[in-house]
């Protein structure tokens, strides 16, 4: 028999209900369904937008699939993944007409640990929000759990490289082939928030704004909050960063905290919960599923919170963005009650939309 566990994500088994909290909710067949059958597919080879040869950029569109007026789905041979990964992007008014040389501002937007690239519309339904009727939105896949980073694999490096698939083959090609501008921001939720921050860090000047929503902000600082759930989801963590002891500092070159003068000369902002119920929590909320390796931190937080997950992350948000302010960076903050779940993205992102959009803008 299937134990099953009544949580804010709906009826679902142990595991997922565990997936949900760390990773973001999964989606559902019927939704992956409806989203298959709205699809229409084109070859890129005979479409309007040629594949450009293998030997200049290795990284290649090998599909698309348009999804309703608006949303285009990108299949791409990815050297970086050794394998191919997922895009989808949301079009602004105007596109469909383009001609050469026509470009838009952009806004990237990261998904969970999950790495599902139709969260934000399949979720929030994005498509449907007017203010991103002017802006280009990128939302590529990530390989599960793979926190936007290029994996360490005991020094061998290689795949999943997953900064380089998104920086260096999915930016170039959407802004050789699909109108992308050189405006870029960027936001994400839970790792989508931390990779967010951190792409921002990596690559100064790349992005004029990056927005977190409940992100990894400091995985030095509670290095259990990353290893304990991956090893739960079968996850073999030592492989990204290696061990946070013996290889510290591929961890701090992943960490934004002690990045933060980097990101001098970029509008960030952070949001994130502290653990309790919240206004966005249903009556009745259960605490999130129990994450093994994370036992020894909930003595730290108080009896009411019901999403240690959340509690860790917004201490974590919290480190960092007192560390930017300290060099000099412009960060705004919103630290609310709530817990890590998506309707507190949502609210987030539709508040901080017009500071990414303003930042995206070529007239800002």
């Amino acid at each position: 028999m299937t134990l099953r566990t009544r949580t804010r994500f709906g009826t679902v088994t142990p595991a997922a209900a565990l997936a949900a909290t760390l990773l973001g909710p999964l989606p559902t067949a019927a939704a992956a369904s409806a989203d298959a059958t709205a699809s229409t597919t084109m070859s890129v080879e005979t479409g309007n937008h040629p594949a450009p040869s293998r030997s200049v950029h290795p990284a290649r569109v090998i599909e698309e699939k348009r999804i309703g007026p608006r949303q285009l789905d990108l299949t791409i041979s990815s050297p970086a993944l050794a394998g191919t990964g997922k895009v989808r992007l949301l079009t602004p008014d105007g596109w469909a007409a383009r001609r050469p040389g026509d470009r838009w501002p952009v806004l990237y937007l990261l998904p969970d640990g999950e790495g599902d690239y139709r969260t934000y519309t399949r979720d929030y339904h994005i498509e449907k929000w007017p203010e991103l009727r002017k802006t280009l939105v990128v939302m590529p896949q990530m390989p599960f759990y793979g926190f936007y980073s290029n994996w360490w694999n005991a020094g061998e490096g290689g795949a999943p490289a997953v900064e380089s698939f998104h920086l260096d083959e999915v930016r170039p090609l959407v802004e050789r082939q699909y109108g992308a501008g050189r405006q870029r921001a960027v936001a994400g939720q839970s790792q989508g928030g931390y990779g967010a921050v951190k792409y921002a860090a990596r690559r100064p000047g790349m992005f004029r704004a990056a927005a977190s929503f409940s992100g990894f902000l400091h995985p030095l600082q509670y290095p259990e909050a990353v290893s304990g759930g991956a090893e739960y989801l079968g996850v073999p963590w030592r492989k990204i960063w290696g061990d946070p002891v013996r290889q510290r500092h591929i961890w701090q070159e992943n960490d934004p905290y002690y990045l933060a003068e980097r990101l001098r000369g970029t509008r960030v902002h952070m949001a994130s919960g502290d653990g309790t119920p919240g206004a966005l929590d249903p009556p009745g909320t259960e605490p999130d599923p129990e994450i093994p390796g994370l036992k020894g931190l909930a003595p730290l937080y108080p009896d009411e919170v019901i999403s240690l997950t959340e509690a860790v992350l917004g201490d974590e948000s919290r480190a960092v963005a007192r560390r930017l302010q300290e060099s000099g960076v412009s960060v705004t903050t919103h630290f609310y009650r709530g817990t890590h779940s998506p309707p507190y993205w949502e609210r987030e992102l539709r508040r901080t939309l017009p500071l990414l959009a303003a930042h995206a803008n070529p007239n800002h």
